[in-house]
C-alpha cells in the first residue's frame, strides 16, 4: 500500500525534464523600420525606450553629418516628417534629435513648420575661435610642462586618424576625428567640465557658414598636419613651439 501511495504522489508531480510550453503571444513582434520611435501603449515600455533612444541617437549623428557636409542649407526650414521620410524613420526621433540641435544652436524651432538651419556669420566663427583659444591654449601650455612624453605618445593614433580622414576629403569624418583628438588632449587635464564646454564650442565651430565654399581637401590635410606637429612638440615638451602651433591652429579655424 505504501508503494501505491508513493506511485500516486509521483504521478501528481511534474517531471523534472518536462518543457513548459510557451504561452501564445509571448513573442514580441518585430518593429518595422518605419515605425521605430513611435510610442504605443501596447508595447512594453522598457525595450521600446531603448529602441527609440537608439534611433534618435543615430538620427542625431546623421543630422550633424548633414550639417557639416552642407546638406542642410542655412536659412532653410526642414520638417520632421520630411526628414523622417529621407532617413526612413518616423517623425518622432527626428523631432527629438532636432530639439537637441536647437539646444546646441544649430537650428531654431519654427512653430507649425519645423526647424530652420541657423545662419552663421564669419564674425560668429571668429568669436568661437577666440573663446576656444582662451580656454584651450592655457590648458595645453600647462599640460606641455607637466605631462611626460609617454602620456602624449598614446595620442598618436588619434592624430594619425585625422590625417587619414583628411586625405579622403571626408569632411564629416574629419570633424569627428578632429574633436576626438582635441578631447584626448584636454582630457589629460582631468577636468570634465572643461571637456564638455570645449567640445561644445568645437562642434559649433565646425558648422559651415552661410554660402560658404566647400572645404577643400588640401585645407583638411593642412589642419591634420598641425595636429601631428603639435603632438611632436608636446612630446618634446617644447612650450614655445606648442604655443605658436596652438595659436596658429585657432587662427586658421577663423577662415
Amino acid at each position: 500500500m505504501e508503494q501505491a501511495r508513493a506511485r500516486d504522489a509521483a504521478a501528481t508531480q511534474p517531471h523534472a525534464c518536462a518543457r513548459v510550453p510557451e504561452q501564445a503571444g509571448t513573442t514580441r513582434p518585430r518593429i518595422p523600420e518605419q515605425a521605430r520611435g513611435e510610442h504605443t501603449h501596447s508595447e512594453p515600455p522598457a525595450p521600446h525606450t531603448v529602441q527609440r533612444h537608439s534611433v534618435r541617437g543615430q538620427i542625431l549623428e546623421a543630422l550633424r553629418t548633414a550639417l557639416v557636409d552642407g546638406d542642410l542649407t542655412p536659412g532653410e526650414v526642414y520638417s520632421a516628417p520630411a526628414l523622417g521620410t529621407r532617413f526612413g524613420v518616423s517623425a518622432t526621433p527626428v523631432r527629438e534629435a532636432m530639439q537637441q540641435l536647437a539646444v546646441e544652436g544649430a537650428v531654431e524651432v519654427v512653430p507649425n513648420r519645423g526647424f530652420r538651419v541657423a545662419r552663421r556669420s564669419p564674425r560668429e566663427l571668429a568669436e568661437l575661435a577666440e573663446v576656444r583659444a582662451l580656454i584651450e591654449v592655457p590648458v595645453m601650455l600647462r599640460l606641455a610642462r607637466t605631462v611626460p612624453a609617454a602620456g602624449w605618445t598614446s595620442l598618436r593614433p588619434l592624430a594619425e586618424a585625422t590625417a587619414v580622414a583628411a586625405a579622403t576629403g571626408d569632411r564629416a569624418g574629419y570633424a569627428e576625428k578632429d574633436r576626438a583628438f582635441h578631447r584626448a588632449v584636454l582630457a589629460l587635464a582631468g577636468n570634465q567640465q572643461l571637456l564638455t564646454i570645449a567640445d561644445d564650442l568645437h562642434r559649433r565651430s565646425q558648422w559651415p557658414l552661410t554660402s560658404a565654399p566647400v572645404t577643400r581637401r588640401a585645407d583638411l590635410v593642412a589642419d591634420a598636419a598641425e595636429h601631428m606637429a603639435l603632438l611632436e612638440a608636446l612630446i618634446a615638451q617644447d612650450v614655445t613651439v606648442v604655443q605658436a602651433l596652438v595659436r596658429e591652429h585657432f587662427r586658421g579655424s577663423q577662415v
